[in-house]
């Protein structure tokens, strides 16, 4: 179901079909923003689990929100204008939406950067970054960004686990291993694996058998609390 947050911002909730919800989840989409891939995933993590699940919509502050003919480079660029603090506000709102105690938060691609950077507001109980850029990429780089390991740096920080893909170039060794460095985060890590292969079916980096593992892995962390 579409609806919106406070700020007016678009977002997605589901709900389980049986049951009431024991625990919400927030989902931070991609660039591509909200679309039925992320609202299907929705549903089915709202049913198999029994939480109640927003997703938020990325760059409506530019305009561009999940609209298909704009392209890779134009949301880059949209990228580099803004300040990360709206956003990380309504990231905050979305949990607050779930009307639940135990709010985790997952995000893929830069949406699993800016779980990095919503850690630091010590909301969620649990967080799943899907192959997220551990330093903000040059190519959307901004003023208004927060800096991803200064983030995890904070007291009280929400514990992190990261998947990553040992054949992504957005999260080179180094930035890994200084990821790694912080007590409260784990990481799962996929060899062969390159940029984007777990959320969406439809890419040629989708490895269906490190997705399952790694969804296993993110459901029992998030369920871990």
């Amino acid at each position: 179901m579409r609806t919106t947050l406070p700020s007016g911002r678009p977002a997605a909730l589901a709900e389980p079909s049986t049951g009431e919800a024991v625990a919400g989840l927030v989902i931070i989409p991609d660039l591509w923003g909200l679309r039925p891939l992320f609202e299907d995933m929705a549903a089915r993590l709202a049913d198999e689990n029994r939480w109640r699940v927003v997703v938020v919509e990325p760059l409506t502050e530019t305009g561009l929100g999940s609209d298909p003919s704009v392209d890779f480079p134009a949301r880059a660029a949209a990228m580099r204008g803004l300040d990360d603090t709206e956003y990380l506000d309504d990231i905050v709102a979305a949990a607050d939406a779930t009307h639940c105690d135990r709010v985790g938060v997952i995000g893929f691609c830069a949406g699993g950067m800016y779980v990095l950077k919503v850690a630091a507001r010590g909301r969620f109980d649990r967080a799943v970054a899907f192959y997220g850029p551990i330093r903000v990429p040059d190519h959307f780089r901004g003023a208004g960004h927060v800096a991803p390991l200064e983030a995890m740096s904070q007291p009280g920080a929400t514990p992190v686990l990261a998947v990553i893909g040992g054949q992504d170039d957005l999260t080179p060794p180094d930035d890994v291993a200084a990821l790694d460095a912080f007590e409260h985060v784990t990481i799962a890590s996929y060899p062969d694996a390159g940029h984007g292969f777990v959320h969406d079916p439809s890419r040629p980096a989708h490895r269906p058998d490190d997705a399952a593992d790694a969804w296993a892995r993110a459901i029992t962390f998030l369920g871990s609390t």
